[in-house]
């Protein structure tokens, strides 16, 4: 029985098929074909998402950039405006430390002069004394201008040499004339010609000596 029921199947379709061949190449084609639309149409969609999911990516990429370069912007212009302010600093210290030096050179010996002012005006009251004739009291009064500009070297660290019966000393001491060593060993300084001073420990003016040599026999 179900050998004689698949006959008669096998029969009546190819009885269909010959009666409507269309309707049986679209009875066995749409279906594949439904597949093949269907998948096409899937690829399609599942590229097209990737696409988007790269956009977003890369917008997202440029933003961090611009957000980024803004930063560095800022940065680089808060440190100009750093490095301006420097400058001018420096540039105000420069000036007043040019002021300052220049002031230095003009007004560095305004003490000193200023007490030297005193001696001049003691000068001048005693060549005053000895334009009167008074003989008696000006050479007291020399005195008193001598002792009292001596006073005015030791303030101001200038210190008068007293060389005599010391050792020749060439930072010191120049050498203008060698007398006979009588009862003083040979080097030693025995007269000063001119005095010498040194100011803060440090010799401006060499004092010109004689020094005792050995006598020939």
């Amino acid at each position: 029985m179900a050998i004689r029921s698949l006959l008669c199947t096998r029969k009546c379709l190819c009885d269909s098929f010959r009666l409507n061949p269309k309707l049986s190449i679209n009875r066995f084609s749409a279906c594949p074909l439904s597949t093949a639309v269907e998948q096409h149409n899937a690829g399609d969609n599942s590229y097209g998402d990737d696409t988007g999911d790269g956009e977003s990516h890369s917008v997202t990429h440029v933003r961090m950039l611009e957000t980024r370069a803004s930063k560095l912007e800022e940065q680089v212009r808060d440190l100009t405006e750093r490095y301006k302010r420097a400058l001018a600093d420096s540039d105000n210290v420069r000036k007043r430390t040019r002021k300052f030096v220049e002031d230095a050179k003009l007004f560095g010996i305004q003490s000193f002069c200023r007490d030297l002012v005193e001696v001049a005006d003691l000068l001048e009251q005693t060549t005053g004394l000895a334009d009167t004739g008074d003989v008696q009291t000006d050479p007291q009064g020399l005195k008193h201008v001598q002792g009292r500009l001596l006073d005015i070297f030791t303030k101001h660290g200038l210190e008068k040499m007293s060389p005599v019966g010391d050792t020749y000393d060439p930072y010191q001491h120049e050498i203008v004339c060698r007398m006979p060593a009588e009862g003083v060993e040979p080097g030693t300084i025995t007269v000063v010609k001119q005095n010498g001073y040194k100011l803060h420990g440090r010799t401006i003016r060499h004092a010109h000596v004689g020094i005792a040599v050995k006598t020939q026999e």
